[in-house]
């Protein structure tokens, strides 16, 4: 495939990545607005997120081996139609249900296309240089759209409506449809010939929804709940039962053979300890300005903006060109130290703050995960083949929702106990929550801490590529 045609595949694959990180983020300085207008209740209104993240993590993996049996093309059009259609049913709710029934099939299409985004991308661009650019170009739509999406929502929330955070989807995955029909690669897949694993599919996709349904449930039931403890047992057993199928089955779902490698099974460990811990960075710093710093939707998401942009300008100018002479372990372990200084910092933050002084050091070093996320990203794909593409794409994909849903759940739950904590003690509201906030953040540092641990120890050394100056010059122009 010729520069130019490439080049608008990843901006294709970045864009429909864009509309999914911004619509997970986008929607949390949304939600008063949300709740006053269609009257959910506290506890319902956390479905608007939940809903989402259910579908999102549950899909990933049946949507990524599905991509490589029928076509990843196909499967990215098909879950960018069904994401559209989906945000514009969100955009005209007047019911809580409908709304929560539109952000289960959003997370189903986002699904569908994320999880072949990854597989297209590695079989488009394959010599070491243009990948690694590739993929910093890929990994910046996620890593900056999270802040991004925070100050977008803010702006349409506060000068036009909830609704339309919505409603920007409908002209970005139209025109995203449009040219990935023109523009990404054609393939036939393996064919339903190959077996889809039927029983596979089914014990995967109930043991992950049920298993991510129980952690976004531990705040409102407890850890210890019967209820909690039933459904992760339940969802550990349906998982045990896949991976005896997986070993059983003529043609597995998920072939185990993909988790012999150490970068692989490496690289998805390292992630759902690194999302688990920066879950708290996005959500709880937002919470954080809005209720102890008393700034608004806007104010919210122009204070994390620097972090956005260190973090693309980093992702896009420095990330591919370190990955290429140092490695990516190198430049993750370098990621990950930088992202522990963040939550560090964080853990210490004050009740009355200074944002030059306290919080812009933490919005720069945000740049951490700009080096780490390329650079994990393309170890989380270095063993897979281009037959299982499609699967190690959508496994990284799960491996990030089941990290951040561990990271709703954890962190808010702790947050939320050491705050109660402290008000019944008799602290101020803004000192309680501030409490809560810094032992977040400090457990956030923790798994940091133990990603970096882990990466030093599993994930070996890769040697740099040696420089090629023709592929250097092809994704100049392609990316």
């Amino acid at each position: 495939m010729r520069a130019q045609p490439r080049s608008l595949a990843l901006t294709v694959l970045a864009s429909a990545m864009l509309m999914t990180v911004l619509d997970g983020s986008i929607v949390t300085v949304a939600m008063p607005a949300i709740q006053s207008d269609l009257g959910f209740t506290p506890t319902g209104l956390s479905w608007v997120v939940n809903a989402y993240l259910i579908a999102f993590g549950s899909f990933l993996l049946l949507a990524g081996r599905l991509g490589d049996l029928l076509g990843r093309k196909r499967m990215f059009l098909a879950g960018t139609g069904v994401f559209t259609a989906a945000s514009v049913l969100a955009a005209v709710a007047g019911s809580p249900a409908v709304l929560i029934a539109a952000r289960f099939l959003q997370g189903a299409g986002s699904a569908m296309s994320s999880a072949v985004s990854l597989g297209i991308l590695v079989t488009l661009f394959t010599a070491p240089r243009e990948r690694a650019r590739a993929i910093a170009v890929f990994s910046f739509t996620g890593a900056a759209g999270a802040s991004l999406g925070q100050v977008l929502g803010g702006l349409l929330t506060d000068a036009l409506s909830w609704n339309w955070i919505f409603f920007i989807n409908l002209p970005i995955g139209v025109a995203a449809i449009a040219l990935a029909a023109r523009v990404l690669p054609s393939d036939r897949g393996l064919g339903l010939r190959a077996d889809a694993d039927a029983l596979g599919a089914l014990l995967v996709t109930a043991g992950l929804m049920t298993g991510i349904y129980a952690v976004v449930r531990v705040e409102e039931h407890g850890a210890g709940s019967a209820h909690t403890l039933g459904l992760g047992a339940l969802a550990l057993a349906l998982l045990a039962g896949f991976l005896v199928r997986q070993r059983l089955a003529a043609t597995p779902l998920m072939p185990l053979r993909i988790l012999r490698s150490r970068a692989v099974a490496g690289a998805n460990l390292v992630q759902l300890l690194m999302v688990a811990a920066l879950f708290s960075f996005q959500v709880l710093v937002a919470l954080y300005l809005q209720k102890v710093q008393g700034y608004g939707a806007t104010a919210t998401g122009l204070a994390m903006l620097p972090a956005a942009l260190v973090i693309g300008a980093v992702s896009l100018g420095a990330a591919a060109r370190l990955i290429t002479r140092f490695g990516e372990r190198a430049v993750l372990l370098t990621g990950i130290a930088l992202l522990v200084g963040v939550l560090g910092l964080l853990a210490r933050v004050p009740v009355h703050a200074s944002y030059a002084v306290d919080l812009l050091p933490v919005m720069l070093l945000a740049a951490g995960f700009g080096l780490a996320l390329p650079a994990l990203t393309a170890l989380g794909m270095s063993g897979a083949d281009e037959a299982d593409a499609g699967l190690a794409s959508g496994l990284f994909n799960t491996t990030q929702q089941i990290g951040m849903a561990l990271g709703v759940a954890v962190l808010t739950t702790l947050a939320a106990a050491r705050t109660e904590a402290l008000d019944a003690a008799g602290r101020s509201t803004a000192e309680a929550l501030t409490g809560g906030y810094r032992l977040a953040f400090a457990v956030g540092a923790g798994l940091l801490l133990a990603a970096l641990a882990v990466a030093a120890a599993v994930l070996r050394p890769r040697k740099a590529a040696a420089p090629d100056r023709t592929a250097e010059g092809a994704v100049t122009t392609a990316a």
